[in-house]
């Protein structure tokens, strides 16, 4: 994770603002990636969401998902969850879908561990989202079943 002092912290808010998509993008990937993600979360919910230019979304959720951390891939099943704009809901999903990490053996043990994880998560958003993506990757008896044991 990337380490930003105030100065680039506030530089990146800043920028989130910007008018060009391309600079809002910069500012989503930037702020994905950092350690102070918690202090940035309206502002990166926003860019999940930019109603101006699915760029800006598409690049700040590859972002946080290549964080490979459940903080991460939970800004993004919520911002899915909240997603009102068609194109937006799908250019997340797209991301979500996308994930190099289905690609290893590993990258999906943890991602389903993650999606497991957020399946009961407080917001029901979320909760939503990882129940949806959990079943069709198999039924949910299946995995609900799995859940159990593991507990």
């Amino acid at each position: 994770m990337a380490s930003l002092d105030d100065q680039e912290l506030s530089t990146a808010i800043r920028n989130a603002d910007s008018p060009a998509w391309s600079v809002r993008a910069a500012a989503g990937r930037q702020l994905a990636v950092s350690d102070r993600l918690e202090e940035a979360t309206d502002v990166i919910h926003r860019l999940l969401l930019d109603v101006q230019d699915t760029g800006v979304t598409q690049e700040t959720a590859v972002a946080l998902l290549e964080r490979e951390d459940t903080i991460g891939l939970r800004r993004v099943l919520l911002a899915r969850s909240c997603a009102s704009e068609t194109w937006t809901a799908e250019e997340i999903q797209a991301a979500l879908d996308c994930d190099p990490d289905w690609m290893t053996t590993e990258g999906a043990d943890r991602l389903i561990k993650q999606y497991r994880e957020l399946a009961t998560d407080q917001d029901v958003g979320v909760r939503d989202e990882a129940q949806r993506l959990l079943a069709r990757l198999r039924p949910r008896e299946e995995w609900a079943r799995d859940s159990e044991t593991d507990a």
